[in-house]
């Protein structure tokens, strides 16, 4: 992976010597679509049906971004943004007769300072290709499940009850705070841009064990991912 990465550079290093005039800097705003993931790092596997494993949350990701560059097409963004995702397990069979099935839906509310170093290369007039990889700071706000369980009555009809908690009013050690790293590409025309990118969670929010059969398995120890892709412009450009 090292070697693939160097590799990439310096062909963008190489195709830079062609590039004629670069963007020097740009304030704009970002739009898109984040989906984090819930990365299991335990020796000790749960269930493939456990809600650590199904739960995928999807969601909007808006930001305020700064862009320099530096020289030789050569520099960094740095930005603010704001993340919101949701998302829901399959309805999961209980084994129990009056509570036939549940499931959980999940909503994340997250902000994050992210610094990208990256370069540019110039394919056309104001038309710009780039690598980036950087890391970010995340902070999750709220955290919260909604437990959905089915109910059976007696004629054979089916009531459907809702439990909502926060994660971080539990006793778990989930943490708010989260450390990633990220590599990503992107496309630029004129104040035109478009990123998208993959990254890597560095430390474990989920820090504690659980070995009991009770929904809190989820918060077994773990780490914190996150796919994106946005859209934006530049407003001030020079």
């Amino acid at each position: 992976m090292k070697k693939v990465f160097l590799a990439i550079v310096i062909a963008c290093l190489a195709m830079g010597a062609w590039a004629k005039e670069m963007p020097k800097s740009g304030l704009g705003f970002q739009i898109g679509w984040a989906q984090p993931i819930l990365r299991q790092n335990d020796a000790l596997l749960l269930p493939k049906d456990s809600l650590m494993n199904v739960t995928k949350l999807n969601g909007l990701k808006v930001g305020v971004v700064y862009d320099a560059t530096y020289v030789a097409g050569f520099g960094s963004t740095v930005g603010i943004n704001y993340t919101f995702a949701a998302g829901h397990s399959a309805w999961k069979t209980t084994g129990i007769t009056n509570y036939p099935r549940m499931r959980t839906v999940t909503t994340y509310h997250e902000f994050e300072l992210f610094v990208d170093w990256q370069y540019k290369f110039e394919v056309a007039k104001e038309t710009y290709l780039m690598l980036y990889t950087g890391p970010s700071l995340q902070y999750s706000v709220a955290f919260k499940d909604r437990l959905d369980t089915e109910i059976q009555n007696f004629d054979g009809s089916i009531n459907r009850t809702s439990v909502l908690s926060n994660r971080y009013e539990t006793s778990d050690p989930l943490r708010h705070l989260n450390i990633t790293w990220g590599l990503g590409a992107g496309f630029q025309y004129q104040r035109y841009f478009l990123r998208g990118g993959y990254d890597f969670g560095l430390i474990n929010p989920y820090k504690e064990q659980k070995f009991s059969a009770s929904l809190d398995d989820r918060y077994t120890r773990g780490r914190l991912d996150q796919w994106s892709i946005k859209v934006g412009m530049y407003l001030w450009y020079k």
